[in-house]
């Protein structure tokens, strides 16, 4: 499995890459913020909404910490996206890294 951090991806975002955010989180959790761009689709919503993922593009999986994002980057590889997990999620989302 991919893995980056959340320097590395605000590294991407600077040198003008786009990339599609998918945060696994529950609703209540993403109430309390979110990375902006990022498209909620909750972990347990995954298998279900995943033809409202583009395939050829690759996506980046948050969670809080990386557990459930990881789940969720294994059953979108099984279906074919590339995908990569965003280590320690928001846990180590800084508000600085605003993109």
């Amino acid at each position: 499995m991919n893995v980056i951090t959340t320097e590395q991806l605000l590294q991407k975002i600077e040198a003008g890459e786009e990339i599609s955010v998918i945060d696994v989180r529950e609703s209540d959790e993403v109430a309390n913020g979110i990375i902006p761009g990022a498209k909620h689709i909750a972990l347990g919503q995954i298998e279900s909404n995943m033809d409202q993922l583009d395939k050829s593009v690759p996506h980046y999986i948050v969670c809080k910490a990386g557990g459930r994002s990881a789940m969720a980057c294994e059953i979108l590889e099984e279906n074919g996206y590339n995908v990569t997990n965003i280590a320690r999620g928001m846990m180590d989302w800084d508000g600085e890294l605003q993109f």
